[in-house]
């Protein structure tokens, strides 16, 4: 079975784009969250989503930024729907991982997230190392100690 899942941040913001294009792309059905942050940790629509889905289904959004915030945190969500043998389907960036050319380009997504991660880590021992030899002193500072007369 192929579902949607739709989302917008803001109670002010509309579904209809989102489910339109869902609807036309043979969603059988469509989860909605309305006012709730990508970066969420308890999306009530989405949770009843990953409840649904079983083995063989495929979980399809308008847009990756509709199903989270940051790259890492997709390729979480994508990674369990893959052990759980659901298929993702992004309309708008055109994955596709039932297909090895859309599972190839989400690992390849992945690859570079992860390159990404080590070299912001590199960057910030650099600059840690780099402050020490300038004789910045790192981490708290050092606590107030008043002694009685």
């Amino acid at each position: 079975m192929n579902y949607g899942y739709a989302r917008v941040s803001t109670d002010e913001q509309s579904l209809n784009l989102q489910q339109d294009v869902l609807e036309s792309a043979d969603c059988e059905k469509i989860f909605k969250d309305v006012g709730i942050s990508g970066a969420a940790i308890n999306r009530p629509g989405f949770d009843d989503a990953l409840s649904t889905l079983q083995s063989g289904d495929i979980l399809t959004v308008w847009k990756l930024d509709r199903l989270g915030r940051s790259l890492p945190h997709l390729i979480t969500i994508i990674e369990e729907l893959g052990k759980r043998g659901i298929g993702f389907k992004s309309l708008s960036e055109a994955i596709d991982t039932t297909t090895a050319s859309g599972e190839l380009l989400f690992h390849i997504m992945g690859s570079l997230a992860h390159f990404e991660r080590k070299l912001i880590s590199e960057r910030t021992k650099a600059g840690l190392q780099a402050a020490k030899k300038r004789g910045k002193r790192l981490g708290r500072p050092p606590r107030l100690c008043l002694t009685s007369i």
